[in-house]
């Protein structure tokens, strides 16, 4: 079966800093892929990479079994890659409605009634109706979570890559947040979690992959990767508090 995202040799460096070196991964649909890796192991360039927003020095992106490699971050979309990113920056003046409806229409390519519908499914899937008139600049952090990946699900991905998106959430909102992912799988979306957050990340994750200093330390079962003693000596931080 051809997997939904085939990562494969991807290799990137900006002057004489090395961010990837022979990186290959592949998710299939329903399904999570976990990634974890200290500050600066090439995380983020990784995703930058699939979604097209940076070219790979060497390697391949396939979607589908087909090359996009050559494609940029709106061709990708438009094939079904949608993104959310670290920092939440909504667009202020406008609400929640207004915000996801630009996702739906400069993002996603949809326009008129087929735009409306796409913006409303994915501020009812995000879990937003009940803010859904207000301005967006006034929305508590988990909500401006929510909006960011709102925009992206407005999009009408099939693969769906998330930036550390629950970083700075308290305690008490991760399951929230947990359980949203689990019904993006269950629905049927390929989804790549870049994370520090490890047990919220254990909770729903299929698979997980370390990253550190641009290369693949680890993949497969998730306990079993957190437990390799190649991940605990580049990954402590997060073990510590995956292990709590």
């Amino acid at each position: 079966m051809t997997a939904l995202l085939e990562v494969s040799g991807i290799a990137k460096r900006f002057g004489r800093v090395v961010t990837a070196t022979d990186v290959s991964f592949h998710v299939g649909a329903g399904e999570v892929l976990g990634v974890v890796g200290p500050n600066g192991a090439g995380k983020s360039t990784m995703l930058d990479i699939v979604n097209g927003t940076q070219r790979p020095d060497a390697g391949r992106v396939l979607l589908d079994g087909d090359d996009v490699t050559s494609l940029g971050a709106a061709g990708r979309g438009r094939r079904g890659i949608g993104r959310t990113y670290q920092v939440p920056r909504p667009f202020g003046g406008l609400t929640v409605f207004e915000n996801v409806l630009v996702g739906a229409t400069f993002a996603g390519g949809a326009r008129g009634r087929q735009a409306h519908r796409a913006a409303l499914d994915a501020i009812e899937t995000a879990g937003l109706t009940h803010v859904v008139n207000t301005d967006a600049a006034s929305l508590r952090l988990l909500d401006r979570k929510r909006l960011e990946l709102a925009r992206a699900l407005a999009t009408e991905p099939r693969l769906i890559l998330l930036d550390e998106i629950a970083g700075g959430l308290t305690e008490a909102e991760l399951p929230e947040l947990v359980a949203l992912i689990a019904r993006l799988r269950d629905a049927g979306l390929g989804v790549v979690w870049i994370e520090h957050i490890v047990h919220a990340l254990l909770q729903v994750v299929d698979r997980l992959m370390c990253l550190a200093m641009g290369e693949v330390v680890a993949t497969g079962d998730p306990h079993a990767v957190m437990a390799s003693p190649a991940v605990m000596e580049v990954y402590l931080g997060s073990v510590a508090e995956g292990g709590a």
